[in-house]
C-alpha cells in the first residue's frame, strides 16, 4: 500500500471518528463539515473530498460506528450459552455502550433519520449487525429447549433489537422505567431457564401443548 493511500486512509478514519465524536457531544444539529473537520483536526474540504456529501460522511461513520461496537462483544456473545445469559450479557453491553456515549450517538442518529435521508438505511444496516448476532446466539440457545421449532429466531432477535433500542431512548427521560424493563426481559430469560431444567416428561408436554395452540 502506497503512503498516499495509507494516509487518506488515515484522513478517512479520522473523518469517521470525527464524525461520531461531533454526534454524540454536540447532536445532530450542530453537525455539519466544519464541526467535523474540526473534531478530525483537517481541512472542511477532505470531507467532500472522501465522502462527496455530510450525510455520506454521516451514514458512513454509522455503519464505522455499529462495525467497531458489535466486534467490541462478538466473542463474548458467541459464548453465550443460555437466554438468560443473553438477556444479562445484554444489559451488561447497555451500562457499556452508554458509558461511551453511544446511546446518546444512537439517539442522534435515529434523529437525524427524520431529516437526513442517508442516515436511516445506514442506521437500520447498522441494526441489522446486532441482530445478526443476537439470531445467532438466539438459534444456538433455543435449540435444545421445548421453544424450539415454535419460536422465530429471526422475529425474536428483531425484537430483542428493538426492545434494547426502544429502552435505551426511554433511558433518557424515565431511568427508573427502562432499568424495570431491562429486569423484566431478565425474568423471561430465567423463565426460559426454568423450562430447560423440565425433565423430559415435562418438556415434551409443553411441546405438545405449543403445538396444539399453534394450529388453532
Amino acid at each position: 500500500m502506497s503512503p498516499e493511500t495509507v494516509k487518506a486512509q488515515e484522513t478517512k478514519t479520522r473523518l469517521l471518528e470525527g464524525a461520531l465524536r461531533t454526534l454524540t457531544e454536540q447532536g445532530i444539529a450542530k453537525t455539519s463539515a466544519r464541526t467535523v473537520a474540526s473534531a478530525a483536526g483537517v481541512n472542511q474540504a477532505l470531507v467532500f473530498y472522501h465522502f462527496g456529501s455530510v450525510d455520506e460522511l454521516l451514514a458512513a461513520a454509522c455503519r464505522y460506528g455499529a462495525e467497531k461496537a458489535v466486534a467490541r462483544h462478538r466473542d463474548r456473545l458467541a459464548s453465550v450459552t443460555s437466554l438468560s445469559e443473553l438477556l444479562a450479557i445484554g444489559r451488561e453491553i447497555h451500562e457499556q455502550e452508554r458509558a461511551g456515549g453511544h446511546v446518546t450517538l444512537l439517539g442522534q442518529l435515529l434523529a437525524g433519520a427524520q431529516t437526513h435521508a442517508a442516515l436511516g438505511p445506514a442506521t437500520a444496516a447498522g441494526l441489522d449487525l446486532w441482530i445478526a448476532e443476537i439470531e445467532q446466539v438466539l438459534r444456538r440457545v433455543l435449540a435444545s429447549t421445548p421453544l424450539a421449532g415454535f419460536a422465530d429466531p429471526t422475529g425474536l432477535a428483531r425484537a430483542v433489537a428493538a426492545s434494547f433500542v426502544g429502552m435505551e431512548l426511554y433511558e433518557g427521560v424515565d431511568e427508573t422505567g427502562a432499568h424495570a424493563a431491562l429486569e423484566a426481559l431478565e425474568q423471561l430469560g430465567a423463565l426460559v431457564a426454568a423450562l430447560e431444567e423440565l425433565g423430559p416428561v415435562a418438556q415434551r408436554a409443553i411441546r405438545h401443548h405449543l403445538r396444539r395452540t399453534g394450529r388453532r
